[in-house]
């Protein structure tokens, strides 16, 4: 019991230092980088875009690192958008303990299907995925159009632009935190 509280005292300290590393960029960076991303989105998954027209809003997260040995976390700041348009802006953390090796880069979009759904998330002060809601890790094949996805779950999670690996996939413990980038540049 003291090691596995010691492993994800480790896991905290960890995704704390990588948000550090790779913390406060600004609104207008995280927009481009984002817009990139829903591009992407929208020509690698068939449907894409016509099911982000769908749903109530949507969260992109261009760039989530992920690491880990045992001990293992992943940061990255993105931005919520309803009808398109950029509202706020939140990073996304966790920390885990577990059968885990690697490094990844890689991008989430995370869609709210549902307007009760939206607007819990929007006025929490840090969301828990499994804890304040509960998401859907969406899984299709190539070929497959989403844009006829029934919207039976609130949220939607897409995991996409995977580089480099790692061995672990789940979304639950993640920490949504509201934050407010510097538009200085």
């Amino acid at each position: 019991m003291k090691l596995k509280r010691i492993s994800l005292v480790l896991g905290a300290a960890m995704t704390m230092f990588m948000g550090t590393l790779l913390h406060a960029e600004a609104a207008k960076v995280i927009d481009a980088k984002a817009d990139v991303a829903v591009e992407l989105f929208k020509k690698k998954v068939k449907g894409g875009g016509r099911f982000l027209e769908r749903v109530k809003g949507y969260l992109v997260f261009p760039s989530v690192y992920k690491g880990g040995f045992i001990v293992g976390g992943e940061y990255g700041e993105g931005v919520l958008r309803i009808n398109g348009k950029s509202v706020a802006y939140y990073s996304i953390a966790s920390a885990s303990l577990g059968l885990q090796i690697g490094a990844q880069k890689t991008s989430y979009i995370f869609a709210f299907a549902d307007q009760y759904a939206l607007d819990k998330f929007m006025k929490s002060d840090g969301w828990e995925a499994g804890v304040d809601g509960s998401i859907a890790v969406a899984k299709w094949g190539q070929g497959i159009d989403i844009s006829s996805i029934s919207f039976e779950k609130p949220i939607y999670a897409f995991v996409f632009n995977n580089k480099g690996l790692m061995a672990n996939v789940s979304l639950e413990g993640t920490k949504f935190t509201k934050i407010h980038p510097d538009d200085s540049l």
